[in-house]
């Protein structure tokens, strides 16, 4: 029986590494979706409803014109990840001075980080979707260390301006739940949704 390749709708160095340490080494390719144009279309909709609505736009940007090989034993994986803090949702800042306040308002308090997942099995052109995430207290901070952290340009690549792998790992008091989805991807969902396509996730280790 001929195995699945994986590719990684996605430029996140952190999903990538889940994946590789996972024993999974994806492909690659970006979409180039308008994630505030989709989320304006969307309207008023949770946290949890718009990350699977952006997985999805990026997903099937991906498949609908796919350069990075010719194969249609493909596992395509895409997601989205961010923050809900006192009932708005946060992506990446836009600006250092949005980064700053937004961690003004952030240290001392707790959100919640999701992560939306979309996969399709290209061979049989079947979907599943999910999300997973974890709680996130932030440590009470000054604000010469988030203008440091700023300044790092960090916070201006990641969901909700934070992540725990890197700078502001110290500035993170305690995470409650999924810990890898806080970094990109539940890897415990990513098995349960392959499974449910019919396709063994150890069969895609390499």
């Amino acid at each position: 029986m001929t195995t699945h390749l994986v590719l990684l709708a996605s430029a996140s160095t952190s999903r990538y590494r889940l994946l590789k340490d996972g024993g999974i080494t994806p492909l690659v390719q970006v979409s180039d979706v308008d994630e505030e144009a989709i989320a304006v279309q969307l309207g008023p909709v949770s946290t949890s409803e718009l990350v699977v609505a952006l997985a999805t736009a990026k997903g099937q940007a991906v498949i609908s014109n796919i350069t990075v090989t010719k194969s249609r034993d493909l596992l395509v994986i895409a997601a989205d990840s961010m923050l809900e803090f006192e009932g708005k949702s946060y992506g990446k800042p836009s600006t250092p001075d949005e980064a700053i306040q937004r961690w003004q308002n952030m240290q001392g308090k707790s959100g919640y980080l999701h992560t939306g997942h979309w996969v399709h099995d290209l061979r049989t052109g079947q979907t599943q979707t999910g999300t997973a995430g974890a709680v996130v207290e932030f440590a009470e901070v000054s604000d010469l260390e988030i203008e440091r952290y700023v300044a790092s340009d960090e916070p201006m690549h990641v969901a909700g301006g934070f992540t725990h792998e890197g700078r502001s790992a110290a500035f993170i008091k305690k995470m409650d739940g999924d810990t890898p989805a806080v970094a990109g991807l539940s890897m415990v969902l990513m098995r349960e949704l392959s499974s449910k396509l019919g396709i063994d996730w150890t069969s895609l280790w390499q």
